[in-house]
Parts: structure tokens; sequence; C-alpha cells
């Protein structure tokens, strides 16, 4: 992202590519207004720097009278915008050529095209949210399910930015009472406060527990649950995957070795995002494709956040399985016994030895699937009702200076107990404090901006 200037009017298209009803030019800055009023033209005759803010209006976009699109011209003055600047949108027809035209127009009367993330960047350079709610805006549009659509409500509206302000000023009130031992060592403060201490930093440790337990919830509810399908072949792999998705994706034959790649989909399973991976079967290579096929298979399983790995019913174990057993004992596993509508020869005692989650079900007719995502929400959630917690941290960025605090505060109550020196002690909760302050963004730099922004869209 080029070097920003906040004094700029910026302008771009921020609605998706492609033909659509509405279109939406955005504008941003000082001449926003400005430089409406040299291309809108209103039935009433009056010019949008006229207009009341929170107010709409029709007219037409013109260029030197040639008419450009019939619009709703909408104004809202700063500081009361989305950027605390002024802001105009105008509202067209959604034809590429249209948008384009439009924005053409303001970009020749004197705005810049605005860059990547850049209207909400300036919305947190100007103070309107914090950098943790910034993030949530791009998790909104981005969220595949209700529960990913709801973390990033809730950490849009700040209440992931109120726990970490808490969190903040519980740390605030240790540094108060530690840097006034400091500066009257002759009070004693340290030695008639060191339980009050002692609890202060217990409290702390804990809200900063608390939030780092729903970390891998979150992570998944933001980011999808990877999850790998595997088995030997001709167990049913791409009948459980069609099954999942509910439409035939994979082909299906009796034929074993069907599946020569691995075929990837997202699915929602009641409100999970899930990335689901169907593996070509893992067998000995008789070629050049099969090895390939195969090395892919193993890449997934090593990457996967959830195996669920697959046996025939109607077949006993052999030394496939039991190799495939070892290769995947190690992972995150549920065991699927498929085609138990045939007659049953596996020992499914063997199974249950090695996996404490063991599903039984017919990939074909969709008999007990619901038993399936019963496990897959029981292993996110860890038997937690789903929306039962009131924040679930989900960004990467978060969740690792979270972790850095928690060991700061951590190290700081082991000093505490070994009574080290107070100045030693203080460092490690002011460092605490940096990583919280990094979170919302009151300690940040032009590159961590960078980094984050640049994944928004341009007209956001």
């Amino acid at each position: 992202m080029r070097e920003d200037n906040l004094q700029d009017t910026i302008a771009a298209i921020s609605t998706a590519t492609g033909e659509g009803g509405i279109g939406i030019v955005r504008l941003s800055g000082k001449k926003a207004l400005s430089v409406a009023n040299k291309i809108f033209l209103g039935q009433d005759k009056m010019k949008p720097a006229q207009f009341k803010s929170f107010s709409m209006h029709y007219g037409k976009i013109v260029d030197q009278q040639k008419i450009i699109d019939e619009v709703i011209l909408s104004v809202m003055r700063g500081p009361r915008s989305y950027t605390r600047q002024d802001v105009v949108e105008i509202n067209c027809h959604g034809g590429v050529l249209a948008l384009r035209k439009i924005l053409e127009l303001t970009l020749k009367h004197g705005c810049r095209l605005a860059s990547p993330g850049e209207f909400t960047k300036r919305a947190f350079l100007n103070g309107r949210i914090d950098l943790a709610q910034a993030e949530a805006v791009i998790d909104l549009i981005r969220a595949k399910t209700d529960s990913a659509l709801k973390i990033s409500l809730e950490q849009l509206s700040g209440s992931l930015s109120v726990k970490i302000g808490k969190i903040r000023k519980g740390l605030l009130d240790i540094l108060v009472i530690l840097e006034a031992n400091i500066d009257f060592p002759e009070e004693g403060i340290l030695s008639q406060d060191s339980i009050d201490l002692s609890q202060r930093l217990n409290a702390v440790a804990a809200q900063l527990n608390a939030l780092l337990s729903s970390a891998s919830r979150g992570r998944i509810l933001r980011e999808g649950l990877h999850v790998v399908i595997c088995g030997k072949p001709n167990v049913g792999k791409s009948s459980l995957l069609n099954a999942l998705l509910k439409k035939e994706r994979a082909i299906v034959t009796p034929v074993a070795g069907t599946t020569r790649d691995t075929i990837e989909e997202m699915i929602d399973i009641r409100g999970i995002p899930v990335r689901i991976v169907d593996t070509a079967g893992i067998l000995k290579p008789r070629n050049l494709i099969e090895t390939k096929a195969v090395r892919r298979s193993r890449n997934q399983i090593s990457l996967a956040d959830l195996v669920i790995i697959l046996f025939d019913s109607g077949n006993k174990l052999d030394h496939r399985d039991r190799k495939l057993i070892k290769e995947v004992k190690n992972k995150n596993v549920i065991a699927v016994i498929n085609k138990i509508d045939l007659k049953p020869r596996i020992n499914k005692e063997e199974i249950i030895r090695v996996f404490p989650r063991v599903v039984e079900l017919a990939a074909k007719s969709g008999k007990n699937l619901n038993l399936l995502e019963d496990a897959l929400c029981d292993f996110v959630y860890q038997g937690k009702l789903p929306g039962s917690e009131a924040v679930l941290v989900s960004n990467l960025r978060h969740i690792q200076a979270l972790r850095e605090a928690q060991k700061l505060v951590r190290q700081t109550r082991q000093n505490l107990a070994d009574k080290l020196s107070i100045e030693f002690i203080t460092q490690n909760l002011k460092d605490a404090c940096v990583y919280l302050d990094k979170i919302l963004g009151k300690d940040y730099s032009k590159d961590l901006l960078e980094r984050i922004f640049a994944d928004f869209c341009i007209g956001k």
C-alpha cells in the first residue's frame, strides 16, 4: 500500500465487480462535496454542498451537460460519517460501464483512486474505530456462515476491545502500585500489598486464559475447519463427500482408485465453515499419477485440523487399513465405519481401541449422517453450547499478541513470588500492555497497517 495522505479526497467503486441492480461510487475527504457539486445535477437545482447530512437526493451525473446516469446521491458530513470526513455516495445503475465512467469523472475533478481498505483505514486513523474493529470489517465481508458473521459483528461492535481494555486497565492498576513502591520505598507498599498484587495478577491471568481458551474455536469459525477424508480405495470416501455436500460433487464408481486427486469444497455444517477434502485412496502407487495423488493425500492429512478415516463395514481390516491407522493416530480423528447397510465383517473393537470418536453410517443412503455432524460439532465446541461464549478470539494476530501478554503475566507472577526487583517486574507488565495495545492499534507500525488493509477490497 502506498503512503496515503489523509488530506486527499479519495474515490472508489464500493460494490462488487460485474452487473447488478445498483452500484455505488464512494467519495471521502474535504473535497468530496465540491467534487459532487461539479458532476451532480439535481431536480431542485440545489448543489450537494447545500444538502443536509444523512439525506438522499435524486438527480443525474453529468459530464459537460452529457448525462452519464440517473442516480441517488447521499451526503454524510464529517465527523458523523464512516471515515469522520465528508462522505458522498453515488448510487447508480450497477453496470460496469456506468460505474467506471462515474468513477473516472470523480478522478477528473480532484479525487484520487482509493487504495485497498483506505476508507476503513481512515475510520481507524481518525479514531472512529480501533484496529480490532477495523479488522472485523473484512471478516464481516468474508463471513461464510452465521457463526462467522456473529463473531465479526461482535468484534465490530467493540465487545473484544472492551475485554482487552479491561485487562489492560487491570495491568495498569498493578503498575501504579509497583511504581509507587519504586518512588516511595520507605512506605513499604509492596510488602503491605503483596497479597493484593498476587490476587490482581491472578485475576488478569484468568481473563487472558478465558479469552485464549476460545481461540481454537474462534479461528475455526473464522477461517474454517480443515477436514480431510481418507481411507484405502473403495471405502466410500467420495460417497461421504457427496452426502455431506448434499450434491454429487465427486464421481462414485465400484472401481477402486476412481478418485485420482484431492477434491476440495467449502460446506456449512451447523454454522461451522468446513473446508473438506476428499483424497485419493492411500495405496501402493502403480504409476507417476498415482504417486503424485498419494503424495498429495499425505500432505493434506499432515495439514488437517481433523481427519475422517473411513473403513468398510463389509470387509475385514487389512494391512492397508492398519498402516493408515498408524499414520493418523496422532492426529485429531473421527473414525467412520461406512456401509453399515451391508453384512458386517469388520472388527469394530480394533478401531474403538485406537480412536475415541467412532461413527457408524451408510454414506450412500445418508443413514446416521447426523451422527457424524454431531461429532464434528462436538470436536469444535468441546461440549460448550454454540454461542454460549460472549466473546471469541478468532484473529491470528490477536491470538499471538494475547499469548505473549499471557506469557509475561505468568512470568511476573513467578518474579513476584521469587521477590525479584520491582523494576524487572514492572518492565514485564509494561511489555504486556504493549502487546494489548497492538491489538487495539494504540501501538502500530506502517508495515502492520499495510499488511492488514492490503487484504481489503478497494471500496471499503
